[in-house]
């Protein structure tokens, strides 16, 4: 039998938002230590770390502090700079997922020519090398920049070809635009002994406008054998990654009944908040597990469940000022979360909630209540 003394282990986080203020809470939960890094003072994450370092996720001397203050490294966003962490790990330093596994995820067209050359499907995609390029599969057609995009940032739809004059400058690429029918993503746990864990299949709804996630429906509401080739490929997209940590796979259903791999997140992910409510073990808590070395916990989805991210209300900036949170506390079986940002700004993701009921229809009703009365805004309009 194994002993651990108190803290179990010092875990450092490269960023200070919502993902690893929510990694942060269950790590202290467990005993952990949490050290953060955030260019931001009291940074969402850094309001309950045991301590937080401020400094910019590019700055070696900063990171170099963290690294070395924590027995196991790891972060809550992709864009960070894998060259340091290299070094630092072949000092013999532990970083979860590996630099190598982020650096192939960063380069968007990496990642998916690395998933299609070990067999994973994904949409029919081309280097942008020139203005023809753009042409290469008609339109509509997709063009994504290879680095730097999130929260649909990055991300451009070129309609017709009269579309080119707006494309994306920089390094970027295309894909054929996908006919859909949903889209799903699965949630994929693996720790440093190769132990994996999967979750169910959930289905995203995106906001239009910005797109940005919006609502997250799980589980899924698709049919068995979609389900089962779901889980398959997004366990071997995470084995061929050599992923240590949570890892959300995004998928597109086709109105054809064909999956196909959209992007790869190597940390927990907006597709998984409501795990904190439905599941034995939240992707959280999950994650930390999976870098430290500990047996992964159970992912049985014990109930139902809704999760609406909140987001700026355009229109406001500055301080946040929260509408409608008696209203939705009323609704049974609603959690609030928020992330404790301390300015607002439209669109921005400044919390969500989860609903969960025995029955997924009227958790939708719920959600869909919950969506319309709560609103975050600013102090100050724009």
């Amino acid at each position: 039998m194994k002993n651990f003394s108190y803290p179990l282990t010092k875990i450092g986080i490269v960023g200070g938002g919502q993902l690893g203020k929510m990694m942060a809470q269950e790590a202290k939960k467990m005993g952990f230590y949490v050290t953060v890094l955030d260019p931001t003072s009291e940074s969402p994450a850094g309001q309950v770390a045991d301590r937080e370092i401020v400094g910019d996720f590019y700055n070696e001397k900063k990171l170099k502090e963290l690294i070395e203050s924590s027995d196991v490294t790891t972060y809550d966003l992709e864009n960070v700079d894998t060259k340091v962490f290299k070094e630092f790990k072949n000092r013999g330093y532990k970083i979860f997922p590996s630099p190598e596994t982020l650096e192939t995820i960063q380069d968007k067209y990496v990642q998916k020519k690395t998933l299609a050359e070990k067999g994973i499907p994904v949409p029919d995609f081309k280097k942008v090398e020139s203005e023809e390029d753009l042409k290469s599969f008609g339109f509509p057609v997709v063009q994504k920049a290879r680095k730097g995009g999130y929260d649909g940032r990055g991300v451009f739809v070129l309609k017709s070809e009269e579309y080119i004059s707006n494309a994306i400058d920089g390094e970027t690429f295309i894909e054929k635009f996908v006919n859909l029918e949903k889209e799903l993503a699965v949630l994929v746990a693996r720790n440093i002994k190769g132990e994996v864990k999967i979750y169910p299949v959930v289905e995203m709804v995106f906001d239009e406008r910005v797109n940005i996630c919006d609502t997250v429906v799980s589980p899924a509401r698709i049919d068995e054998k979609i389900d089962e080739t779901a889980k398959k490929i997004a366990i071997e997209t995470v084995e061929i990654l050599n992923g240590v940590g949570i890892f959300a796979i995004e998928m597109f259903l086709t109105k054809d009944g064909e999956i196909l791999v959209n992007e790869v997140a190597p940390r927990p992910h907006n597709s998984g908040h409501h795990t904190i409510e439905a599941c034995l073990t939240s992707q959280f808590e999950q994650h930390i597990r999976a870098i430290a070395s500990l047996p992964l916990g159970s992912t049985e989805q014990i109930i139902p469940a809704v999760m609406i991210n909140i987001l700026g209300e355009p229109g406001y900036k500055g301080k946040p000022v929260i509408e409608g949170l008696d209203e939705i506390l009323s609704i049974p079986g609603v959690s609030f979360h928020l992330y404790c940002k301390k300015e607002t700004k439209p669109f921005r993701k400044m919390g969500h909630i989860t609903v969960v009921d025995k029955n997924l229809k009227s958790a939708i009703e719920k959600a869909n209540k919950a969506k319309k009365a709560i609103k975050i805004k600013g102090e100050e309009k724009i």
